[in-house]
């Protein structure tokens, strides 16, 4: 069998890299497919695949203007040619998902979202305050026609497998299809329990607006705590003009370095709105609690009012309720090692085991279907 893997872009090790890691190791044989690849960036696993990349790649400013192309994302992943694939694996969250399989192949989307610049996350990139008027003028030309392309090329997938219950509910709203939920998996293993708290709150995020971690500086400027940030982005010059001393800009940080990141914080904070969100419990996994904004997929791993919680939510995107929820974790009591022992519900092992039965019973359905 030959299987094709689509992926929107290859520009660094987030979550949706983390799913498609999972699928390079069930299908290494597969022939990855992506707009664009920043070569040396990836996993060890995702640089040893047979990688085939877009016109986008040969663009100029690619590397960190990408995004500046979104116009032409259609059109780039329609041109891969798919026809000797009998098994089609895209992972999306822009446009992978539109490529265009041969008709008797079976088309498999893992959606981490209908293509968010354009639908709940449109204001956030462009919106007045955050893009300039070009920009803005532009995007209200093209993204009523990238909406349409998105909903229109939905047809191309036989089954959608969404990354949260909040996913899912984003798919049938602009899709008009079901999904099977699969939460995203977290490598708890790389994590160890840690009940060290080295007086620092911690956020791990790109620095993109919808991710909202303008909100978190200005809240810690005004309590004087300790905030650390990994990450980088397009925010970041506007990020570290109005952060105060208390807040440290660390970049984007390795494998090696990260748990340990997490296992001497206070706590995560996690101001976005989110798809799933790997980052809160790859934090849990190491014991440690998260405030997160109660809204998005968040809601389906931290868990606020029970006997053994693993965060606290704030319900309003302003500095009053941040502020009042980091206050309220203070003054409340967690056990690191039932947090620990919630995120291991999430690991990737069981996510692997899932997501290849779910392939292997899907694919069984559509051979028969074909005799």
């Amino acid at each position: 069998m030959n299987v094709a893997l689509v992926h929107d872009w290859l520009t660094g090790m987030r979550g949706g890299e983390k799913v498609l890691e999972v699928l390079c190791e069930l299908f290494p044989a597969a022939t990855l497919h992506t707009l664009l690849h920043n070569r040396g960036v990836m996993s060890p696993t995702i640089e040893a695949m047979k990688i085939r990349t877009s016109f986008v790649d040969r663009l100029p400013f690619k590397t960190e203007g990408y995004r500046n192309y979104l116009p032409l994302f259609p059109r780039a992943i329609e041109t891969f040619d798919l026809s000797d694939y009998d098994l089609v694996l895209s992972t999306s969250h822009c446009v992978a998902k539109g490529a265009r399989p041969h008709p008797r192949a079976l088309h498999i989307c893992y959606c981490h979202t209908p293509m968010r610049y354009v639908w709940e996350m449109y204001d956030e990139y462009f919106g007045k305050g955050r893009a300039g008027l070009l920009t803005r003028t532009a995007m209200s030309y093209f993204a009523p026609r990238l909406r349409n392309w998105d909903v229109a090329s939905s047809g191309r997938v036989h089954h959608f497998v969404a990354n949260s219950k909040n996913v899912a509910q984003r798919i049938q709203r602009h899709y008009r299809r079901p999904s099977d939920v699969i939460h995203a998996p977290v490598d708890t293993q790389q994590f160890r329990l840690s009940t060290v708290n080295e007086g620092y709150y911690l956020i791990v995020s790109a620095l993109v607006p919808y991710k909202r971690v303008d909100l978190a500086i200005e809240v810690f400027n005004r309590l004087g705590e300790r905030l650390l940030i990994v990450g980088k982005g397009p925010e970041l010059k506007k990020l570290q003009a109005m952060a105060s001393r208390s807040v440290e800009f660390l970049g984007w940080q390795s494998d090696d370095k990260l748990p340990g990141l997490y296992a001497g914080c206070r706590a995560l904070v996690f101001p976005g709105i989110e798809d799933f969100g790997i980052v809160p419990l790859e934090a849990m996994a190491c014991g440690k609690p998260v405030v997160a904004y109660g809204r998005g997929g968040a809601v389906e791993t931290v868990v606020e009012d029970a006997d053994n919680p693993t965060g606290v939510f704030f319900y309003e995107h302003t500095v009053e309720a941040l502020s009042e929820a980091v206050k309220n974790l203070s003054r409340r009591r967690f056990d690191p090692v039932m947090i620990r022992a919630h995120a291991q519900r999430f690991d990737r092992s069981n996510f692997k085991a899932r997501i290849h039965q779910y392939i292997q019973e899907k694919l069984q359905a559509h051979e028969a279907g074909l005799k």
